[in-house]
């Protein structure tokens, strides 16, 4: 039986949910937006009303209200986001139990062996709308496709954009559908991968799909090659409940609430994310052998920053080993400008239940993870501020309010 793949993607998810909960919203243009006095005041989601107004995803909130005086600005609640998205996961589990979240507005189901019970591929995407709008107050787009990949491009260039919200993209017709589409709406392709094939006079997805698959492959490697099976339609990953199993890194970056100047202030949020870092490690245990430290200077118009990654001797979940390793790619890569946003990440990921120990420092390393463990258990007790290091007291420290929310925004 052919394969029968949904990619569920739910309307300006945040703004809906804020609209379901404020009914006086509805039908005016409103944004879900981080704190407008702080770095993170930009564009969670905006309703309908509001993209008419030219207002996108992502953009900053003084540029939004540039665009449209009466945009009426919500807070993120993320706790009720994730609430609602496991909802919606439960009532997608009524068609088939092959369900992967892919977002957390955005999930994966495979239906080919649900159309017995529940009708056509159109029938089911109809109903599966129909419950989540009943149920969580959220209007869904539906893309179908025989793979992860059609669905998905049936659903961001398809069914975003019709009436129904519902599309289904097949291999067949891609030279009439998709492949006349501009080569950075293919999946994978950023800015700089589209300037990159611009440069070769690839414009096009049909472009890119003629191309010979040795030349992506010679350029970019598997990339590449995953770039031109995209552009065909091809995908062989099936829709799975382990999708994020076995993740390969463990990562925290904050946009810091103004801009750190001192390497001391610098060294205070980075102790907090190697904390944060570290915890999720041994909350997972396991323990990484590489660090990377990401770095975005102040400026707007002038990118500054780096991001640099080193393999350590050994590998760690302890706070201060990554903090130290931190310290040293800032002490070598920073170019002494104002930095704006920050990130700390811990991959080359191992079982953290078997320690190689250092020949010269292992009684500092069972020091630290017998530290860190004994902390982990008294804030898992008493709550995430229930410990901080002193320096998380000082002018420069986010931990008390980073303790406050989830994903970087307030509960």
């Amino acid at each position: 039986m052919k394969k029968v793949i949904f990619l569920v993607d739910m309307e300006s998810f945040y703004a809906s949910i804020e609209v379901t909960r404020r009914p006086e919203y509805r039908g005016k243009p409103l944004v879900v937006s981080g704190d407008p006095n702080r770095r993170s005041g930009v564009i969670l989601a905006a309703s309908k009303e509001a993209k008419r107004f030219g207002v996108k995803n992502a953009e900053r909130l003084w540029e939004a209200q540039q665009k449209c005086s009466d945009l009426i600005i919500v807070p993120p609640h993320m706790q009720d986001y994730i609430e609602v998205s496991i909802e919606i996961t439960a009532i997608l589990k009524t068609y088939t139990d092959l369900v992967e979240p892919y977002s957390i507005d955005e999930q994966f189901m495979d239906v080919t062996h649900s159309q017995q019970l529940f009708g056509s591929p159109h029938e089911i995407a109809k109903k599966v709308q129909q419950d989540i709008w009943k149920q969580c107050g959220v209007r869904a787009r539906v893309g179908i496709g025989e793979n992860k990949i059609l669905a998905k491009l049936a659903c961001d260039h398809f069914a975003k954009k019709n009436k129904e919200g519902i599309f289904e993209l097949k291999a067949e017709e891609l030279k009439e559908t998709l492949w006349p589409l501009p080569v950075e709406d293919l999946f994978g392709v950023g800015s700089q991968m589209k300037r990159h094939l611009y440069d070769r006079g690839i414009r096009t997805i049909g472009q890119l799909a003629a191309t010979n698959v040795e030349f992506f492959k010679k350029r970019w490697g598997i990339h590449g090659q995953v770039l031109w099976m995209n552009a065909h339609g091809v995908d062989y990953s099936p829709v799975k409940l382990s999708t994020h199993d076995g993740q390969k890194a463990i990562g925290h970056g904050m946009t810091l609430p103004y801009d750190y100047a001192t390497k001391a202030d610098i060294h205070t949020v980075l102790l907090e994310l190697c904390e944060e870092v570290c915890q999720r490690a041994r909350k997972n245990h396991v323990h990484g052998s590489t660090v990377s430290l990401s770095v975005s200077g102040a400026s707007y118009e002038v990118r500054t920053g780096f991001h640099r990654q080193f393999t350590m001797p050994y590998a760690t979940n302890a706070s201060l080993t990554l903090y130290k390793y931190v310290c040293q790619l800032l002490d070598q890569f920073w170019d002494g400008q104002p930095v704006r946003r920050v990130g700390v990440a811990l991959s080359k990921l191992s079982d953290g239940d078997a320690v190689q120990l250092d020949l010269f420092d292992h009684e500092q390393q069972q020091d630290d993870r017998a530290l860190g463990e004994a902390m982990d258990r008294i804030k898992a007790r008493f709550g995430k501020t229930a410990l901080l290091r002193a320096s998380s007291l000082l002018p420069a420290g986010q931990a008390r309010e980073r303790a406050a929310k989830i994903g970087g925004h307030y509960k």
